[in-house]
């Protein structure tokens, strides 16, 4: 890959092309859970490179703020929330959730300063996720649910890491089928299954092929792909198949298992950092949000402070255990996101995709770097960016796993979910 269109690829401080891909799409700021209470504590988060404070008023509406003070520039993360409004400790200035300022206790009434008002965003809540429009105003798209939350009552649990690279390496992990039959083996071992199975400590999986066939197509809102194996039951007549949806920007739908779909988003904080979030989701089925956290080895507290950072981390080498390999343990390293953080951090702040030799299991990768690269030369060239014209829903996408026949178009196991099927 050229270092200008890896460049293109990685970039979204600022003017940045893919920057501004991003913000023609609503954008999760936090989780629902961290700014749960009315007139709780504000909560700090950063977007394409912006500090912002994320609070919920008294009467419940959601505010997101640039997080200095246009004062002083003191951080608004120390604010009283109170009264409707986020109080500025330092002078109390007082914003409310539109960035109105309400009150300027250190200025006379007659200071032209009232006149000024702070940077907010709009914010929409759904499926588990505070979003924000970073866009311009005039060219704000309504807001769309994301594929986690077709129903009000689907089962949602939700993971959140911090990653120390930027957002293309780790979503170009979450397209990758074909290493997870290597870097996850110990999690998802080979079992006579009919299709991934959940337990409390594994996904049982019906193939050991490490070298699966890929096959793509290109969509109006990313892409979708086929990785194709050799079943140990049945391989005369079926294969298995796992199918993986690209919702462009940042979205991904991976294979479910028989208990839960999968998704995740690789939320870019600035150039060299990213949020990973990976939701776990079912109408009638689910797992319970702490048991995610215990089977992601990724629980607040005990694997996380309180800033998503990793207990586990490239500083300590991800606390990995040799003699648990010796015995057995493919990776030696704790929990599936930490396995895959050691692989993505480890190749640098931002990979020099220069040095790439792609293969035949790295079909899905060549068609997300060829595609988004081309989006960000869309968009400088002031044409509308990527996904932002499909017409499908994304509560209609789905992605699949399971065995099916060998004659089978893989196409006719994915990409239109029930709800959508129901429809037509």
């Amino acid at each position: 890959m050229r270092p200008a269109d890896n460049e293109l690829l990685c970039r979204v401080e600022g003017e940045a092309p893919m920057g501004q891909v991003m913000r023609q799409h609503w954008l999760p700021a936090c989780m629902s859970e961290e700014v749960a209470d009315p007139d709780g504590a504000p909560v700090r988060t950063r977007l394409l490179g912006e500090d912002l404070v994320v609070f919920r008023d008294t009467q419940g509406r959601l505010g997101v703020l640039d997080e200095h003070c246009p004062h002083r520039g003191a951080s608004l993360a120390f604010g009283r929330n109170e009264a409707c409004g986020l109080r500025c400790l330092y002078h109390g200035w007082k914003f409310g959730v539109d960035g109105e300022i309400l009150e300027m206790a250190s200025e006379p009434p007659e200071s032209r300063m009232r006149n000024l008002k702070h940077k907010a965003y709009p914010a929409q809540e759904a499926g588990g996720f505070v979003w924000i429009w970073m866009g311009p105003a005039d060219a704000m798209r309504p807001f769309e649910p994301p594929a986690w939350a077709p129903a009000a009552s689907t089962r949602i649990s939700i993971v959140k890491m911090h990653a120390a690279c930027n957002w293309a390496q780790v979503l170009e992990g979450s397209i990758d089928s074909a290493h997870s039959s290597s870097l996850h083996s110990t999690n998802m071992p080979t079992a006579e299954v009919a299709g991934s199975t959940a337990t409390e400590t594994a996904w049982l999986r019906p193939s050991n092929d490490k070298a699966p066939k890929l096959e793509a197509e290109l969509t109006d809102y990313g892409f979708h792909y086929a990785a194709i194996r050799r079943p140990i039951v049945d391989a005369e007549t079926k294969v298995y198949v796992r199918t993986t949806v690209f919702i462009a920007p940042f979205t991904v739908l991976i294979p479910p298992n028989d208990q839960y779909n999968l998704a995740q988003m690789l939320v870019s904080i600035d150039d060299v950092n990213c949020m990973f979030y990976w939701v776990a989701w079912h109408e009638t089925k689910g797992i319970d949000q702490d048991a995610w956290r215990r089977f992601c080895v990724a629980t607040p507290g005990v694997d996380l402070d309180r800033d998503w950072r990793k207990v586990r981390n490239l500083g300590n080498h991800f606390l990995q255990d040799r003699a648990a390999m010796k015995a057995g343990d493919f990776t030696g390293i704790d929990g599936i996101p930490a396995q895959d953080m050691a692989m993505w951090e480890s190749m640098g702040p931002i990979a020099d995709r220069a040095y790439d030799h792609l293969g035949a299991s790295d079909v899905a990768i060549i068609q997300f770097r060829r595609q988004m690269v081309a989006a960000a030369k869309a968009v400088q060239a002031g044409e509308a960016a990527i996904g932002t014209t499909s017409a499908t829903r994304q509560v209609d996408l789905a992605s699949y796993e399971g065995l099916v026949p060998k004659d089978a178009d893989w196409r006719g196991f994915t990409t239109r979910n029930r709800h959508a099927q129901a429809a037509e």
